[in-house]
């Protein structure tokens, strides 16, 4: 059997968003900030239609995909099957990625590790949000970004971050080496998936929106844990 499996997803054409890269891929809740976290990465759950279902005006492309990788027809999908669905040719999505977007947007009352039809449309029209960023700062157009074109797509998303975290994020990439560091969409997708679920996990934290908060050293634990540890 042959799998569809792009590995930039496209933007569904029935999806309401454009080219734009300030669109929100998930609404988030309209709070008076105090403190100025980005509106762009709140994610919503359940997703609409449930995590059982496709959404209402789900791309028909988006359904057969899933359905393409879903070879046990469980209704969900896990991280090979995922990593099938988003890679394409000799490229593939490197497997600790998909483990990121499985952790960020499955049920969080669950504790397997895979995702519904729900689920699956929301992670897919959100990196076809971050393909549209990537390709925007990608202004060379070689299929890779600088740590000076990933700072400002961070920014795009709302997430001024600063030089010495977005240092320490990189350092990851850069094997040792004092060479310029260049990241595919894939080391990019990594980059958003952890700022994003970080700053999620936190805000659960900082109720008052601060910017600050005091938290328990299980919680912390539990909070960092999953983004820092290594999935190969």
């Amino acid at each position: 059997m042959s799998y569809f499996k792009p590995s930039a997803p496209p933007i569904p054409t029935s999806s309401s968003s454009s080219s734009n890269p300030n669109y929100n891929c998930n609404q988030c809740d309209n709070h008076t900030n105090n403190y100025n976290y980005p509106n762009y990465p709140s994610t919503n759950y359940p997703p609409p239609g449930g995590y059982n279902s496709f959404p209402a005006g789900t791309d028909p492309e988006i359904i057969r995909v899933f359905e393409s990788v879903d070879r046990d027809r469980s209704g969900f999908v896990e991280d090979y099957e995922l990593q099938n669905a988003l890679s394409f040719g000799y490229h593939k999505f490197n497997l600790r990625t998909v483990r990121l977007l499985i952790s960020l947007f499955k049920n969080p009352n669950q504790s397997y590790s895979k995702i519904g039809p729900g689920e699956f449309a929301a992670l897919w029209r959100c990196l076809g949000e971050w393909r549209v960023i990537f390709e925007k700062f990608d202004r060379d157009r070689c299929g890779k970004i600088d740590v000076g074109e990933l700072k400002d797509a961070l920014y795009s998303l709302g997430y001024a971050v600063p030089p010495s975290v977005l240092q320490l994020l990189i350092s990851y990439y850069n094997g040792g080496s004092r060479g310029k560091v260049l990241l595919d969409f894939d080391s990019f997708v990594e980059c958003g998936t952890i700022i994003k679920g970080l700053t999620e996990k936190f805000k659960e934290k900082d109720k008052q929106y601060t910017g600050s908060a005091t938290i328990a050293y299980d919680d912390f634990m539990a909070l960092v844990l999953p983004f820092v540890v290594t999935y190969d």
